[in-house]
């Protein structure tokens, strides 16, 4: 049954709206309209007990003090643009810069901290609006982005991205949801992952790219074949520089279809399987390397590498590199950004 309510109040004066989406068989999703985000997924296990998934703080009024952009929506690009400098077609464009020099996830200002309009919503989905000025957070052009949750009866978790521009703009929106499928506070290196990809992107300490794209055979980053997180953890120079897994891997091809998994995780006790679909061409893992200090939805504060982020994008700093094997992440007036992502529970 479908449940809308408000808890706090938010940045711009006003109550956070959330709203639960649930199946018959008795999955739940909540989500809430301060960035558009993914607050809770539990899932029932075939024991009939059900399990939280998702990382989460307690409250909604909480996540507005945590920087981990626990299951935001981020835009209008995600992931990293070195020196927070765009050019484009003998143009160049100062975005805001966050991270350092850099920009992340949008700027201070991105999606993740913004009211979405609730445009419309049912038991089992729900549409955000959301329009950004020209100049917002340095970006050309006026944007108008929709983001589109659905639950099915299958336990997928479906997410539509839809955006259009009226000057060119490089877009890029995902969703920062940490997993944590064992459904505790603790470390989640023990979780087995497999990466439907042959190339990853190196980068330096801040994340930015330091070298062409690179095979992950012979390393640490390769994940072809399942293993546990911990398995390589920090094996290579690219890993100790982030402190852990937070690197751009472009997917097969024959993964970009939304029909074949692009990524698959289990949770350390066997009993939950996450699948991640996509129609993106790369996959950021991100293995929560600084997580702590982070409120817990179990009440305390999480600890570094107590949730995995598996975000479907562009890979980091595409807007300065056309050269990487995958679509133009510009987006031109005329036509339209789509993405979709799906991420399947299930109970095993």
């Amino acid at each position: 049954m479908l449940k809308t309510y408000e808890s706090g109040i938010a940045p711009d004066g006003n109550p956070f709206h959330c709203v639960t989406l649930g199946t018959n068989e008795g999955m739940q999703v909540t989500l809430m309209d301060w960035g558009a985000t993914w607050l809770s997924c539990q899932l029932p296990l075939t024991s009939g007990e059900k399990r939280e998934v998702l990382l989460g703080c307690p409250t909604p009024a909480e996540y507005i003090n945590q920087v981990a952009y626990l299951g935001a929506t981020v835009g209008r690009y995600a992931n990293r643009i070195a020196n927070a400098s765009l050019s484009h077609n003998g143009q160049t464009w100062q975005l805001a810069a966050n991270q350092g020099a850099h920009q992340l996830h949008g700027g201070a200002g991105g999606f993740n901290t913004c009211r979405w309009e609730f445009v419309e919503h049912s038991t089992l989905s729900v549409l955000f609006r959301l329009r950004s000025s020209e100049g917002d957070q340095g970006y050309p052009g006026n944007l108008v982005a929709e983001v589109r949750y659905t639950l099915t009866e299958d336990n997928q978790v479906v997410i539509e991205y839809h955006a259009t521009v009226d000057k060119p703009c490089p877009v890029g929106l995902t969703n920062h949801a940490y997993f944590h499928l064992d459904g505790a506070n603790s470390d989640v290196r023990q979780q087995r992952l497999q990466i439907y990809a042959a190339q990853y992107l190196p980068v330096d300490s801040e994340g930015i790219p330091s070298a062409p794209l690179a095979d992950v055979e012979h390393t640490g980053m390769d994940f072809r074949q399942p293993k546990t997180i911990a398995q390589d953890f920090l094996r290579d120079r690219d890993q100790q520089r982030m402190k852990g897994y937070d690197h751009g891997f472009l997917l097969y091809p024959t993964c970009r279809d939304g029909e074949n998994p692009a990524a698959q995780l289990w949770s350390a006790d066997g009993k939950v399987l996450l699948k991640v679909f996509t129609s993106a061409p790369a996959l950021q893992l991100y293995t929560g390397n600084f997580l702590a200090g982070t409120p817990a939805r179990q009440g305390g504060e999480y600890l570094n590498y107590s949730g995995v982020a598996l975000e479907s994008e562009f890979l980091p700093d595409s807007p300065n590199h056309p050269e990487w094997p995958q679509p133009d992440c510009w987006l031109k007036p005329g036509t339209a950004y789509q993405s979709v992502t799906r991420y399947q529970l299930i109970a095993l």
